[in-house]
């Protein structure tokens, strides 16, 4: 498939925000980026964000359903083991309808005790959880009756309608960190969508693992292979990294605190400030840059949908915005031309 370019929308703003006119600003730059010709824009979902306040998750890919008329739009990601799979396979589907059958479904295990106690399960649970609620979504999407009892819901004569518009299915993508995970990516998903937290060379190992499992589950390696990526564009990378630098260190400030870490394969680590931090993680410079960079990742990992992450809690809209239209005007051209 040819080279695809999306963008985040954290919703995650300081204490204090206008949340009424952050929601405001948020939809317009969902606007602005389907107009500059991204081609997917992705909301994650966290819960009892206490260092900052965000927008949920599903109420906003609703509301982009009805503004956002090209781009697809990524659910990217539901953490599945919190939910029970008939209420996620139903709200999806409506999602997917809405938006003309433009929905991906990605999916997560989480790693925030605060948020497994809330939903009364805990982290030991996560995995099976995650797994029977995928085998449960897929056959509700592709079944008329189901009939599954899971460790955590049963399923007695269930049914789904209507069906999403794509079928068999929305396409799953599937978060994974550690190695163990990407058996899950392999088994379930359509593909893995490769975490924005770890170096290249450690994605570079992880993809073999990766291969290894698609062979034993007899699957074909993905047509379609996302990845997440914290980026800035200006016009030079002293200027990028002295706008963009401060708010991306406090955002990983909150990921250590978290526990990130502890998902991340071993000798990774998210402690430090941003030259710490950068290396090849963050895809941040000038428009040549930040190309170059895409094009590495591409040609080293096989990445053809990058979605990237281009503004942080108290980043001034402006700031954003205009970073957005350069990274669509200078830097998806010299991409695109050069995959």
């Amino acid at each position: 498939m040819t080279f695809q370019i999306g963008i985040m929308l954290r919703g995650q703003y300081e204490m204090g925000a206008d949340m009424v006119a952050k929601g405001e600003e948020m939809i317009e730059q969902a606007r602005m980026a389907d107009q500059l010709g991204y081609d997917s824009i992705t909301k994650g979902s966290h819960y009892s964000t206490d260092t900052f306040q965000a927008f949920q998750q599903f109420p906003v890919l609703a509301r982009l359903s009805g503004e956002v008329k090209r781009a697809r739009l990524n659910a990217g990601i539901v953490l599945l083991p919190l939910h029970k799979p008939l209420d996620i396979a139903e709200q999806l589907a409506t999602i997917d309808i809405l938006s003309a059958g433009r929905l991906i479904f990605g999916v997560g295990i989480g790693y925030r005790e605060v948020e497994s106690k809330a939903f009364g399960t805990s982290q030991r649970e996560r995995g099976k959880r995650t797994d029977e609620a995928l085998i449960a979504i897929k056959r509700l999407w592709s079944e008329d009756v189901v009939d599954m009892k899971g460790s955590h819901f049963e399923l007695d004569g269930a049914v789904c309608w209507p069906k999403p518009v794509q079928q068999p299915h929305p396409p799953i993508w599937i978060g994974a960190n550690a190695n163990i995970a990407l058996r899950r990516a392999a088994a379930h998903g359509d593909c893995w969508y490769i975490n924005p937290h770890s170096m290249v060379d450690t994605i570079v190992e992880q993809m073999d693992v990766y291969k290894r499992e698609l062979d034993a589950t007899d699957k074909p390696f993905p047509k379609e292979l996302p990845m997440r990526r914290e980026a800035f564009v200006a016009p030079t990378r002293e200027e990028a990294i002295k706008l963009a630098g401060p708010f991306v260190a406090k955002k990983y400030a909150a990921y250590h605190a978290w526990g990130q870490d502890d998902q991340l394969p071993e000798g990774e680590t998210l402690a430090g400030g941003f030259d710490e931090l950068v290396g090849d993680r963050f895809l941040i410079g000038s428009p040549d840059e930040v190309a170059d960079q895409m094009l590495a990742i591409n040609k080293r990992l096989g990445v053809n949908h990058l979605i990237l992450s281009m503004e942080w809690a108290g980043m001034e809209k402006s700031v954003a915005m205009d970073c957005m239209q350069l990274m669509a005007e200078e830097v998806f051209p010299k991409v695109k031309a050069g995959v």
